[in-house]
């Protein structure tokens, strides 16, 4: 059985992928629309029968299709005071892990980020205002570690609040879920 497809990228127009053989055969592919073509001219070897190993499989794009994408984040947000029914407030997103600072990740979901003065006064994301400030309540372990300008606008606040245009969600690696406390300034205790 092919293990897996590996994308190896695109080049006027065709796209080649190289199947993982268990027993380490380098055959690579390229594919135009529905079709594969080997490197050595074959046509349609769609059911790689080049390889023993992989005579059992069926389409490459059903193979392929069978690959898991990249890691992703899961995101819970809780907002600063209640609903009205008396339970917090809650926002969810997810991310492809590793890509995105969490600031973006909000933002283009339309999640509350900044209080009335941040919105007036935020820098934008670069890291030089301090008025995005969230509170890491679960999974600070999928995230990146505190970057030197946090260490200066957050040397008395709480190791798990962070500046969310300074925090990367992931790293290309990790999966999992994140729970942060939205504006936790305004939190009522």
């Amino acid at each position: 059985m092919v293990e897996a497809l590996h994308f190896l990228g695109f080049h006027s127009g065709s796209c080649f992928i190289k199947p993982a053989f268990p027993d380490g055969c380098k055959a690579r592919f390229s594919c135009k629309g529905q079709q594969l073509r080997s490197f050595s001219g074959e046509k349609n070897v769609s059911r790689f029968a080049r390889h023993p190993a992989a005579a059992n499989s069926s389409s490459p794009l059903e193979s392929s299709n069978q690959m898991q994408g990249p890691p992703v984040i899961e995101l819970e947000f809780v907002g600063p005071e209640s609903g009205s029914d008396g339970a917090p407030r809650l926002d969810t997103a997810s991310a492809v892990s590793g890509e995105k600072l969490l600031r973006n990740i909000m933002l283009d979901n339309k999640i509350e980020l900044y209080d009335l003065y941040g919105k007036v006064m935020n820098c934008g994301g670069g890291g030089s205002c301090g008025t995005c400030l969230v509170q890491i309540l679960e999974g600070r372990n999928l995230l990146n570690e505190r970057t030197d300008t946090e260490h200066r606008y957050l040397r008395k606040k709480p190791e798990n609040w962070r500046l969310a245009c300074q925090t990367i969600v992931g790293n290309k690696a990790n999966s999992g879920k994140v729970v942060v406390q939205k504006l936790p300034q305004k939190k009522r205790k």
